[in-house]
């Protein structure tokens, strides 16, 4: 199993004008601790919607949150985004809510259900070297594709960025306009 910490840091290194959007808890916990960066949108409080606020960027989610939005990969599969990689951090557990086992525990598979609806790819990953390959794929837009990265069930400890969404939005529409600009 992957250490989630290592696999967020590799698959965010060189990540030059790509934009994330993490979903609540963890996923923003982990790319928080890679170092807060501009183009990074922090979700708080917006259980399950990670993958639609994120459509055209690289999406970092936890197995709950992805479970919870299951319709949502529906209407990814209908809309085609090119630009979109869900990469689901899927330690097994709702870490969240006190480390309950989640259903990908019990055998539910988020990439069998990804090509059910119609991704362009969808793979499981378990090494940190994946995160090079990952990185490229959301860089080259042949989306949609969704990447179920098993991950250690370690309690990381938390780093919070700041939970002011407007200020959130603000810096992550002004770092997309500066990227825009410079591609």
């Amino acid at each position: 199993m992957l250490d989630r910490r290592a696999f967020v840091k590799s698959l965010l290194a060189d990540r030059g004008g790509l934009a994330v959007v993490c979903g609540l808890g963890t996923p923003t916990y982990d790319a928080a601790a890679c170092g807060d960066h501009p183009l990074n949108f922090y979700l708080w409080g917006a259980m399950g919607g990670a993958a639609m606020i994120g459509l055209g960027v690289l999406v970092l989610t936890g197995d709950g949150e992805a479970l919870m939005g299951l319709g949502s990969l529906a209407t990814i599969g209908v809309k085609q985004p090119k630009n979109l990689v869900v990469v689901v951090l899927d330690n097994q557990h709702y870490a969240e809510t006190g480390m309950q086992p989640s259903h990908t525990r019990f055998g539910i598979d988020l990439v069998a259900v990804a090509k059910a609806c119609r991704f362009a790819d969808a793979l499981h990953v378990s090494e940190l070297s994946d995160a090079d390959r990952i990185r490229d794929l959301a860089q080259r837009g042949r989306g949609p594709i969704l990447v179920q990265a098993l991950i250690a069930s370690d309690d990381a400890p938390r780093v919070l960025p700041t939970r002011d969404g407007h200020a959130i939005k603000t810096r992550f529409m002004a770092a997309l306009g500066a990227a825009a600009g410079s591609g």
